[in-house]
Order: C-alpha cells, then structure tokens, then sequence
C-alpha cells in the first residue's frame, strides 16, 4: 500500500512550493478530508495554503465512501496519528493544526509530538487525563460502544443517530442537508480506545500535555455539543494549561458537534483563524499567494448548509 495517496502528494508539494504559511485539516469520525472545502476556501483566501490529509485508505468521496463503508474498519488512533505525522514531516515548514471530534484528539497528539506551530482543536475527542463521563456523550457513542463486537468494524450512523450526536443544534431540514452531504462510515476502534482510556496506562489515546514544544493552542467547545460537550472540551484545556505554551479555550455559542460543517461554519472559522493569525501569521512576502490557489469549494449543491 502506497504511504501517501495521489492527493495528498499533490497537496504537499503544493504547500511546499508556496512559501505561505501552511494549515493542515484533520477530519473526525464519520467525515471525510472533503468536509474540510469550505474551510480551506477561506483559509487560503487569508493567505494560507492548506492540506487536508486522508485517515488511512479513506475514500475520496462521500458517494465511494457509502459505496465501500468496509475500507474504514480497524483503524486505530495510532496508526492515523503515524501516517499524519508522516505527511506533516514531508512539509519544509512546521504547519499549524486544526481538527474537529478526533481530529480535535489527533492534532493534540500531533501538538504534544513537537509536530505543530499552533494547534486548534474544535469539539476533541478525550484523551487520557479527561475524566469528566457526561451521558450525553454515552447516549451519543451507544450506536458504537453498546456492542463490543463493533470494536474492529466499521459503523455507519442512522440519521436519528446523526441528528443527536451532531446536528441537535440545528434545524431538521439542515440536519437531513448535512447527513446527505457528509455523513459516512467509520471505524469503531478510536471510540473504543477513547472510552477505555483512563484504565489503559499504555492507550493510544493519549496527549503529551506537558512538552514545552507543543506550541499554542486553543480548543473550541460547541455550547450545545451533545458528543463532546463544555465538560469535555474544558477538561481537556484544564490537562494543559500549565503547558508552556499559550494555552486557550473558548465557547462557540448555541452551537452542536456539526459546527464545522453547519450554516454556521464561518464564524468557527473565523474563531480558528484569529488565533492562527496572533500565533501562526502569513509571511508578508506571499500576501498576494492566494490569487493564485485552486477552490476547494464544494459542489453548489452544498453551499447552503
């Protein structure tokens, strides 16, 4: 199996041959990379030049992903953060970080390995250290945790699941938009790990808090959030405030787990982005770079969610 798919090669030597400062996106579960369009859209119209790189054998589109659900079971926390870091060490420059769910997780990591100039981690997934347990988050990891056998599968969530776990705070119209749009399959394994993490001394789903290399970062709570509400994402900010390293929280308003996907995404976006700027800014020398960047805009259809 190659190490990098054609994309991300692209992409790469895409941001490699900038010279502008460079953001990497990091999906959660049941997302892919393309969830990151819009995102990256605005990113890049700021000055940035962006990667989203591929849990490993993750499909391209939302259509091959319902196609073949098969190809996302048994992948692990530490095999995604490998091949991340791996992409990440291909780059001439130390990028910053952004991540939703377990990409919220797996940038942390990523943070905590000395890979990231800055680091946002919106709604993450808990690490070892996050005790808080609130049943809101039991309710919304059921469709996985409650059947063990699940454990090296690969679980697809029904819209009732989807519309609870991350779409609560919007309307159902939008819910529906969102759950047709974006929504696939993925491994059951990380839920695992992330559940059993504070009885595994060696778990994957870990976080060094303390490196003083880790660089600054801000962690973004959706205030609706029923996957990873405040208690979570404030706990995982209290695990590493004592770090060196600027460390911030703040609350998005009204918001659920679909923040980075929903009507509301450019607000977040723009939360994220300001904390790039101060921590991560664009080289004055390529200010005019983003003329020339490519769209990643997703299909007019799905403009409107």
């Amino acid at each position: 199996m190659d190490l990098f798919t054609r994309r991300e090669l692209r992409e790469i030597e895409r941001a490699n041959d900038s010279g502008a400062g460079v953001v990497v996106f990091v999906h959660g579960l049941w997302l892919l990379p393309s969830s990151w369009a819009r995102w990256r859209d605005h990113f890049e119209g700021a000055g940035y030049v962006t990667l989203a790189p591929s849990w490993p054998d993750d499909p391209e589109t939302v259509e091959e992903a319902r196609l073949h659900p098969e190809v996302f079971a048994r992948k692990k926390v530490k095999q995604v953060c490998d091949h991340l870091a791996e992409v990440i060490r291909r780059l001439r420059a130390l990028p910053a970080l952004v991540g939703h769910s377990f990409g919220g997780l797996l940038v942390q990591r990523l943070a905590g390995l000395g890979l990231s100039a800055a680091t946002v981690a919106i709604d993450p997934a808990p690490f070892r250290g996050v005790l808080p347990l609130p049943l809101s988050t039991l309710r919304a990891a059921l469709p996985v945790l409650g059947n063990p056998a699940n454990y090296p599968r690969a679980v697809a969530l029904t819209f009732e699941q989807f519309r609870y776990a991350f779409a609560n705070a919007t309307t159902e119209a939008e819910a529906r938009h969102l759950y047709q749009a974006f929504a696939v399959a993925a491994p059951a394994a990380p839920l695992f790990q992330a559940a059993t993490a504070n009885l595994n001394p060696w778990t994957e789903a870990s976080v060094d808090a303390d490196n003083p290399d880790r660089g600054p970062l801000l962690i973004l709570s959706g205030e609706k959030d029923h996957t990873v509400p405040r208690a979570l994402a404030h706990a995982a900010y209290r695990r590493q405030r004592r770090n060196p390293g600027v460390t911030a929280f703040h609350e998005m308003r009204g918001r659920g787990h679909s923040l980075t996907i929903d009507g509301g995404w450019q607000e977040v976006a723009e939360e994220a982005l300001g904390f790039l700027r101060r921590h991560h800014p664009v080289p004055s020398s390529v200010e005019g770079w983003p003329d020339l960047a490519p769209s990643f805009g997703l299909p007019a259809s799905h403009h409107g969610a």
